[in-house]
């Protein structure tokens, strides 16, 4: 298989840069239409029939399926990565960089790395190099590996022992709004021994991962109100009440300073670790200290909980705060409101309905009157303090259990790629709607991870190590041969 990908790397290069040329923000409807069809035509050109699926509502981004079957196989094996994207905003990205215009770079440009320029078709690659680019490490890589992996079986003359099915979705970063509704209009169709899914970043040390399970997610949005227009603050002050400050107060009443959540009820539903669990994470590779290191944080919120224990519990984050102008534009005024995104990531046992509820009974017992829209004159004058909540789409968490005959296969197949010793992880930090695999499909699933640890994902200068893309392409195409 390496040997393979030394032959074939700028073949599979050129056409990963054309992949990423593409832009796929979630929303961009035009654009990741034109996503899923260059996935179509990526499978079409491996000898994989392409079928878009849809759920019943009209309109809804699709999802690119394929199947492969093998004469006398007894399992099938899905995998599953997807195609669309964070929003951008170009000039947060570094000078030389732009996210729809996939350039190589020696190193990421906050560690000092350097910028190479555009990739020339045909040219010398350095697997040390990396791709900068909006998607190149969540989650086009899983898409290109996924498919590239099945390419080199067929191409090397390996004979397949496992069904296999592909899915490729296009609303992943807005929350997987309609997979419920392709799963449900496609159950059949998708049905599966296990699945697969190629997302998230490799483990800090570098070394091969597999994760059994992913925390869900759901957001909320607040605004807390003052008065109807901007007043001076001087001829108001210690008269007017000052929305950025109630909300600064709300925020601070819901953790401590060790990053405890303080909300009632907060952890009680929490499914606790299995033995098998707590063991597997026992024996995951330190890696505070270089984290510390590179990020620039002398003390994590809660000293003595590590990341891996930390990621174990549900979480409480605050997004983004806002609240009238900063810097060369602020002025000396009492705002009309301020707002902040909450960010709830959620474990197994909790549930994200009420996971919220906790919350909204949290802010109503600091005296807030919550509505769900803009204030009406009536709610103005009848309650001192207005808060609009508006709840986003949510989903929880997922977690397979790790001494499943299934899931000590995959084990065994990342491990016959490599000589180090995996990292298994129970769940891991970020979100995908993996309970519905469960829910509706009612079938096991396990996350993959192929990229590198400090790939950007989300943020600006977004990039993916080349060789790890390579031995993605390995770890893939070693578990489409289990028995």
């Amino acid at each position: 298989m390496q040997q393979y990908i030394r032959n074939n790397d700028k073949t599979l290069m050129e056409e990963y840069i054309r992949f990423l040329s593409i832009p796929n923000v979630s929303t961009d409807t035009f654009n990741i239409l034109k996503n899923a069809a260059f996935i179509q035509e990526m499978m079409l050109r491996r000898g994989i029939k392409a079928e878009l699926l849809t759920g019943t509502t009209q309109g809804v981004t699709p999802a690119v399926f394929g199947e492969i079957k093998t004469p006398g196989a007894k399992k099938t094996i899905g995998f599953y990565a997807h195609y669309d994207g964070q929003p951008v905003n170009p000039k947060q990205w570094s000078e030389g960089l732009e996210p729809f215009k996939p350039v190589l770079i020696t190193a990421p440009l906050e560690s000092g790395g350097k910028i190479i320029g555009p990739y020339k078709n045909g040219e010398a690659i350095n697997p040390g190099w990396r791709i900068a680019g909006r998607g190149a490490a969540d989650d086009k890589a899983g898409v290109m590996a996924i498919l590239n992996a099945y390419d080199a079986l067929v191409k090397t003359g390996k004979r397949l022992k496992v069904n296999i099915k592909f899915l490729f979705e296009g609303e992943e970063e807005v929350g997987s709004i309609h997979l419920y509704e392709i799963f449900k209009e496609n159950k059949s169709k998708l049905q599966a021994d296990a699945w697969i899914i190629i997302d998230a970043p490799r483990h800090a040390s570098g070394r091969k991962t597999v994760v059994y399970g992913v925390r869900g997610d759901v957001n909320m949005a607040l605004t807390i109100y003052g008065a109807k227009r901007p007043l001076h603050s001087g001829n108001y002050g210690n008269w007017a009440p000052n929305p950025a400050l109630n909300l600064v107060q709300l925020l601070s009443s819901m953790k401590d300073e060790q990053g405890q959540v303080l909300i009632k009820g907060f952890y009680d539903d929490v499914t606790p670790l299995t033995e098998t669990e707590k063991k597997a994470l026992a024996q995951i590779p330190a890696q505070d200290a270089l984290l510390k290191k590179e990020l620039g944080v002398i003390a994590p919120e809660n000293p003595e909980r590590s990341l891996v224990e930390a990621i174990m519990l549900p979480t409480l984050n605050i997004n983004g705060i806002q609240s009238a102008n900063v810097g060369p534009m602020a002025s000396n005024i009492i705002p009309t409101k301020a707002e902040a995104v909450l960010d709830l990531r959620l474990v197994k046992g909790n549930d994200y309905k009420r996971q919220v509820e906790k919350v909204v009974a949290h802010i109503k017992g600091k005296g807030f009157h919550v509505v769900e829209g803009e204030p009406t004159e009536e709610e103005r004058s009848k309650y001192p303090n207005l808060i609009k909540v508006e709840v986003k789409h949510g989903y929880n968490a997922q977690r397979t259990p790790m001494d499943l005959p299934i899931a000590k296969s995959i084990q065994a197949a990342v491990q016959s790629t490599t000589k180090e010793p995996l990292v298994l992880i129970p769940s891991m930090g970020g979100s995908l709607p993996l309970y519905l695999f469960e829910e509706i499909l009612e079938t096991n699933v396990i996350t993959v991870p192929i990229v590198n640890y400090d790939n950007n994902q989300h943020a600006e200068n977004e990039n993916v190590k080349i060789q790890y893309l390579w031995e993605g392409i390995e770890t893939i195409a070693a578990i489409m041969q289990i028995k």
